[in-house]
């Protein structure tokens, strides 16, 4: 059975979670590397190498404590790593 603490505890866990954003690792057309929250338009930073930007992505997941999706030059998905709870745990 729910309580009002509960309850206003789950809205207030399903808020936080909202208002995190997941880290991409993403190339430009010049060859660089940026590192765009997710649903952004903007990258919040842009380097020279994919290795500078995943670093910065990477410590942008774990304050936050979400996701890094590493892309490829062709923009597919080579790496994801959680840094955080993970919602979900596998069985077993």
């Amino acid at each position: 059975m729910w309580n009002a603490l509960s309850v206003g505890t789950a809205l207030l866990d399903e808020r936080i979670i909202m208002t995190k954003r997941n880290q991409h690792v993403v190339p430009r057309p010049d060859g660089r590397w940026d590192v765009k929250p997710a649903g952004g338009s903007q990258a919040s930073s842009t380097h020279d190498t994919q290795a500078e930007a995943i670093e910065r992505a990477r410590n942008h997941a774990r304050n936050q404590s979400t996701e890094l999706f590493i892309h490829r030059k062709d923009g597919t998905i080579r790496e994801r790593n959680t840094y955080g709870p993970d919602p979900f745990p596998p069985k077993g």
